[in-house]
């Protein structure tokens, strides 16, 4: 009796340990499945400023900036609601935030903030921004929160610093940076 209690022991350890090892798979699996959006950034004169990775999380969707050319400062930072970025509009084409909902702009504001807002970003001397920004107002999967619906959306980089209370959209400035944001493949 205790050698066959030992030997059921051993299985069902082996079983729980199975099991343990697909889930890691299967996690791994989901995350490398995980849908991830490319797009080229563009300025005012139309010419290319580098790229933005977009990569749905567990938690949000992290966004990956490497660019060049911005101007030094602070710079509101945001995704908008349509995927077209014309520079003879100055990007107005890329239309207003992003919402994801029923939500007032800003960071620091009751009832805030749109989907689309993110913290300001800085740009050195250089002209280079190189940053990682995790969203949790978005998606890339389908749903209301989703960049990827049929007319897409666009990263947008304003002039100046959003104040992140001033309705409705931060008084950041014009916009200097547009990328278009559309469905994963």
């Amino acid at each position: 009796m205790n050698r066959n209690f030992r030997i059921l022991t051993a299985c069902g350890a082996a079983l729980v340990a199975s099991a343990a090892l697909a889930g890691q798979v299967q996690a791994q699996d989901t995350a490398a499945a995980a849908p991830m959006v490319h797009a080229d950034v563009i300025g005012l004169d139309g010419k290319p400023m580098g790229t933005v990775m977009l990569q749905d999380t567990t938690g949000g969707v992290l966004v990956t900036t490497d660019l060049k050319g911005i101007p030094a400062g602070d710079h509101g930072f945001h995704f908008h609601e349509k995927g077209v970025c014309e520079p003879a509009q100055k990007f107005t084409t890329a239309g207003g935030h992003f919402t994801g909902g029923d939500h007032k702009h800003g960071l620091m504001v009751m009832g805030g903030p749109h989907g689309g807002d993110m913290p300001n970003q800085h740009v050195g001397a250089d002209g280079v921004l190189k940053a990682q920004v995790l969203n949790t107002g978005v998606t890339l999967a389908a749903g209301a929160k989703s960049l990827a619906d049929a007319d897409g959306s666009a990263l947008v980089i304003h002039a100046d610093p959003d104040d992140y209370t001033s309705q409705p959209a931060g008084n950041a400035g014009g916009r200097i940076a547009c990328a278009v944001i559309s469905a994963p493949k």
